[in-house]
Formats: structure tokens, sequence, C-alpha cells
């Protein structure tokens, strides 16, 4: 069985959120150790011995050896919680592995030969990778470190699937048992979009909002008939004068009551009207 991975961890007392929140305070992490037919246990790990370990790939798919004071215990991670905005983790699960028995865990894919592939060296291609993992069932001592695939052979619009990768002796897919899904492929890439003329974008950008007249039209600078310049600028300036101006006397004259008028009637009398 090999070992990569060897870190201390204690037990845990109390539960619940206030307690793993006072432990993540303190700098440790909650964590949970189940499976082998046994209780689960909680668990309580070191922060910065954890942030160290799961920068590397290894830490996912290898056994780790946890020593709980005086005992070991040999696991397995299935999964690691980070905190959404810090890099912090939140809570750690491991699964007891026992020698005996299969264990069922996600090893990385390594792909071999790309820049070497005819599709890509002499077909311009592009590799897409659509697993970066898998998930393998094994016993312990036949887990391997990663898995690999080689591509050096693939030309232009190839696909390699989940059947395609050698698998060492005693190590299985069991998706395998219900479809045999794409891992990688190389395919033409994707054509560029034309780049609009800087002419033909300075054209089509207004100046200053306005659009100016076509020589020779009615009103325009030049045009037979036209007015200067400077009249049409005095013309424009004068008429909303007047007829502000206008506007005032028509108000005065609705709004000022004419005087009476006295004139004759046929009595002989006099009497006013409007």
């Amino acid at each position: 069985m090999r070992i990569s991975f060897t870190f201390g961890a204690d037990l845990r007392a109390t539960q619940g959120k206030g307690a793993s929140r006072r432990l993540r305070h303190a700098g440790k992490v909650p964590a949970i150790l189940y499976g082998a037919h046994k209780d689960a246990q909680p668990l309580v790990l070191d922060q910065q011995n954890l942030l160290t370990m799961i920068a590397d790939e290894r830490f996912y798919s290898s056994i780790v050896r946890l020593k709980i004071g005086e005992a070991t215990q040999e696991a397995i991670v299935k999964d690691v919680q980070m905190h959404p905005a810090r890099n912090v983790v939140v809570h750690v699960d491991l699964q007891r592995v026992v020698e005996n028995e299969r264990i069922r865990i996600r090893l990385p894919i390594h792909f071999k030969g790309e820049s070497v592939s005819p599709g890509v060296k002499t077909q311009g291609g592009v590799v897409s990778h659509m697993r970066a993992d898998v998930e393998v069932s094994c016993l312990p001592k036949d887990l391997p470190e990663f898995l690999q695939l080689d591509v050096s052979d693939m030309s232009l619009n190839e696909t390699k699937f989940l059947a395609d990768i050698p698998l060492p002796a005693g190590v299985a897919i069991p998706e395998l048992t219900q479809r045999n899904a794409p891992v990688v492929s190389i395919h033409a890439p994707r054509a560029e979009e034309p780049e609009p003329v800087a002419a033909e974008a300075a054209a089509a950008v207004p100046v200053e909002g306005a659009v100016a007249a076509a020589p020779g039209a009615p009103g325009a600078p030049g045009a037979p008939g036209a007015a200067p310049a400077g009249a049409r600028r005095s013309e424009r300036v004068g008429q909303p004068r007047r007829r502000a101006a206008r506007s005032s006397r028509e108000s005065a004259t609705r709004h000022t009551r004419r005087p009476l008028r006295a004139r004759p009637n046929a009595a002989g009398g006099v009497f006013g009207s409007t």
C-alpha cells in the first residue's frame, strides 16, 4: 500500500456549527472519518498543514496516513470544502481504507504527446480536454498515482474516449458500464471575425451629432440664392425677440379695459356703452 502523506489529527469532543466556527477561528479544521464498517469519528486537523498538502495533486488521489493519538489509520480524501472567498479549508471528509476492500477514488488524467500529434503539429488543430480526471475502483495495493493517455497519434477531428485509457492491472472505471464518454479531441481552431476597416468605422460615427448638407443643396453654404451666414445669424437672433415683444403687446391689449364712451339716446338722455 503506497502512502503519500502522513499527518496528525486530534479527536473532536464537541460538534455543531458553533463548535466548528470556534475551531476555524483557532486555526483548526473540523473533519470526519468514516467507513470500514465503523462509526464515524469527528476529528480536528491543522489548517496550515492542510493548505500545504492540498496544493499537491497527489493529496486527492493517494492514500494518506492519520496519526490519531497513539493509533494510525489509513484513509483516502473524499471531499475538501473551501471557503468561497478566502483560501481557507472549511471541512474535510476522510474514508477509512481496508487492505482487502476495493476503494473508489478519482484519479487525474495526464495527456502525453499533444505537441507532436499530427493534428496539432502538421494540421494546425487545437487539443480540447473534456475530462481532467476519472473515478476508478481498485484495491488499495493496486491504486496508481494517475492515469496516462497518449494522444501523439491523433489527427484532426479525432476523439479518444474512456475506453482508450490504458488501465493498470486490478483497476477499473465504473462509468464504462453505463457509457463511454469522450475524454480528449483535436479540432480546427475557430475562425476569427475580420475587424472593420478604420475608414468605414470613422465614417459611421457622426461628428458632434450633426449631418452636414451636401454642396449645392438648397440652404447649403455657397448655394445660389442662399443668404450670407451673417444675415441668417442676425435673423435667427432677432426673430425670438420680435415674437416675445408681440406676445407682450397682445397680452396687454387683451387685459386692458377700454374707457366708457357717452352717447345720446332717443329720449335725449346719455348712457354709457363699451
